[in-house]
């Protein structure tokens, strides 16, 4: 079943396209010419609505002081700055908009937080990039710590002059009429960007602080759920739980276990900003009696 946004935008022939890709492999550096080839009038990238040269609303997940700010930030955690853009985006005049991330959850996250409706069409970075640019693009970020914005140089300056590092032009040349007519080839300009938190390196949690509060969640939400093996697998993309546990007898499994993933994502990501891509339950036991947490 629709919700009301997601027919408000139905009704005003909205689609949702999405970039999809791991981090530093140049999805804002391609945003501007993937628009530009499906005509979409809006972008949203890391915290961040763009309309053509300007910044419409948000502010930059790149001026943030430490990684998991700037990943709270993409992600719209903050009320405040998801209602100031989902204000923003009602105001606006336009048919496409495309939202950047390092997954398909996490643009289909984004696009809720804004109260607009899932993506239509997502857009791997492998299908408009070549392997060696993407290699290119991983290395000058983690060698340099370089990101873009895909906004020109003087909208960069004047709203975030202490991260702003050089400009770059992207000349898209375009295919010849075949009537002859000719044909103006337009210049992008982009900006180079060194945040704060990639000068001082990456911070990252460690499994036996993640293990402790997803421990702490679980018991939180009810104290008789046993955890009896805890796995944690991460990438780029983020975290993947699998929580093997047992319950008390009588207890309704499968509305009360999706309540508890539900819980544990929730928590987890609002107090830490990393991304839960995945949390696996699987129960091993019914007890006869309540087991507790020990």
């Amino acid at each position: 079943m629709k919700s009301f946004s997601d027919l408000y935008w139905f009704f005003k022939g909205v689609q949702v396209f999405a970039l999809v890709g791991e981090s530093g492999t140049g999805k804002s550096f391609r945003a501007k010419l993937l628009a530009q080839k499906y005509g979409i009038e809006l972008i949203i990238d890391d915290g961040l609505l763009i309309r053509d040269d300007k910044i419409l609303a948000g502010h930059s997940a790149k001026r943030e002081q430490t990684f998991l700010a700037a990943v709270r930030v993409a992600l719209f955690d903050d009320k405040t700055h998801r209602d100031l853009v989902a204000k923003a985006l009602q105001s606006q005049s336009f048919k496409k908009i495309l939202i950047l991330g390092t997954s398909e959850k996490m643009v289909n996250r984004i696009a809720t937080r804004l109260q607009l409706p899932p993506p239509q069409r997502i857009i791997k970075i492998e299908e408009i990039a070549t392997q060696e640019e993407i290699e290119h693009a991983i290395r000058s970020r983690r060698v340099e710590g370089k990101h873009v914005i895909p906004v020109p140089s003087i909208e960069v300056q004047r709203n975030y002059p202490q991260i702003f590092y050089d400009r770059v032009r992207v000349l898209l040349k375009r295919k010849s009429n075949p009537l002859g007519a000719k044909q103006h080839s337009k210049v992008f300009e982009k900006s180079v960007v060194r945040p704060e938190f990639s000068k001082g390196g990456r911070v990252t949690i460690s499994e036996a602080a993640l293990s402790q509060m997803v421990i702490h969640c679980v018991h939180e939400f009810d104290s008789d759920i046993r955890i009896k093996k805890l796995t944690i697998k991460s990438d780029s993309q983020g975290y993947r739980l699998v929580i093997i546990i047992d319950v008390p007898f009588g207890t309704q499994l499968t509305g009360k276990i999706h309540k508890m993933q539900a819980y544990v994502i929730e928590n987890i990501e609002r107090f830490t900003g990393i991304l839960i891509e995945d949390v696996h339950i699987i129960i091993d036991k019914i007890t006869k009696t309540p087991g507790g947490m020990r």
